[in-house]
C-alpha cells in the first residue's frame, strides 16, 4: 500500500525553507555592505550607486567591477583564514565583548 503524502506539511516546510533563505540573503547583503565600508555612505547615495550598477550596459565596466569584487573576496578570505590560524596581525588577543582603549 502506498504512503499518503501530506502536501500541506510539504508546502509548509518549503515555505519555511524559502523564508530562511530570504533571511540569509538579506543578512549576507548587510554583511557585504559593512565589509566593503559602504555602510558609511548615505542610503540615498548607496541606492543610487546600486541602481547605476544595474543600469550599466557596458560589459567591460561590468567585467572590471567583477574583477574588483573577486579580488575583494579573495583578499578578505585570505585575511580571515590568517586570523583563524593565528598568524595574522600582531598584538594582544582581544576577548569578545572586551572594551578596547
Amino acid at each position: 500500500m502506498r504512503k499518503v503524502r501530506d502536501f500541506d506539511a510539504e508546502l509548509k516546510a518549503l515555505s519555511e525553507r524559502a523564508k530562511l533563505l530570504q533571511q540569509r540573503k538579506v543578512q549576507q547583503f548587510g554583511e557585504l555592505v559593512e565589509a566593503t565600508g559602504t555602510d558609511a555612505l548615505d542610503p540615498d547615495v548607496l541606492a543610487g550607486a546600486l541602481l547605476a550598477a544595474v543600469a550599466e550596459k557596458d560589459m567591460a565596466t561590468i567585467a572590471a567591477w567583477g574583477k574588483k569584487g573577486a579580488q575583494f573576496f579573495h583578499d578578505t578570505s585570505r585575511k580571515s583564514s590568517r586570523r583563524a590560524r593565528g598568524g595574522g596581525e600582531g598584538g594582544a588577543a582581544v576577548t569578545p565583548g572586551a572594551e578596547q582603549a
